[in-house]
This record gives C-alpha cells, structure tokens and sequence, in this order.
C-alpha cells in the first residue's frame, strides 16, 4: 500500500524557504545542509507527519498551481490568527480570482511565491 511520504516544493532560495517552512510548521530540516545542497527534507519536530521538501528549481512559479499545499485551523479565529502569523513570517496574501461565494480557505504565497491555502476546518 502506497501512502504519501514527501512533498515537494520548488524553490529560488533554499535557506529563505527553510526559514520561512520551519517556522511555519514547526518542523526541522532531516539533516544539516552541506555546502552546495540544493535540496533538503524538512520533518515535524515532534511526532508523524508529512514531510516537505525542498528543491531548488528555476521553474518559474505558476499562478494557478496544479497543486498546492492545504494547511489546516481549527476555525475562522484560528485560520485568522495563522495567516496574520504566517504573514508575519514573510508570507503573502493572494489576490485570488478564483474565490468561491464565503470561502472556507485563504490563498497566500511563500516566500518564493508558492501559493498554499490556510483552510477553516469548522466549516
């Protein structure tokens, strides 16, 4: 049985984009980068969890991903509280033209520019 391990993002500066992703989720690179990596796993630091790559790519990054990352709140007061943190952190919020009518997620963009969704899981 097959079960998703890693994802992987592409990134323009690798040590901005583990910065940005570790205090975004309280996660640790797997390893110390050496000298020239340009590709590193970053994992939770404490129990299971995903794991997220990152991998530097010089693929300019796609307004309308294919796919994206949805990171969950607990509710509307939380998914507020996350943005307004994660924003702190050097995130953005996305001017997305694609809103449904009452989203239930907000659209913002990583330090390189990958767009990822902060959802009210309440709803």
């Amino acid at each position: 049985m097959l079960r998703i391990g890693t994802v992987v993002l592409g990134v323009d500066d690798i040590d901005r984009a583990i910065r940005f992703w570790t205090a975004a989720l309280d996660y640790v690179p797997k390893r110390a980068l050496a000298p020239g990596d340009d590709f590193t796993i970053l994992v939770p630091v404490e129990g299971e969890g995903a794991h997220l790559a990152l991998d530097t790519s010089r693929t300019p990054v796609q307004e309308h991903p294919r796919v994206h990352l949805d990171l969950y709140a607990g509710d509307a007061a939380d998914q507020a509280a996350e943005v307004e943190r994660l924003v702190g952190l050097g995130a953005q919020v996305v001017d997305w033209d694609l809103y449904p009518p009452d989203p239930d997620f907000v659209v913002l963009a990583d330090t390189e520019g990958n767009r990822f969704c902060v959802i009210d899981t309440s709803r």
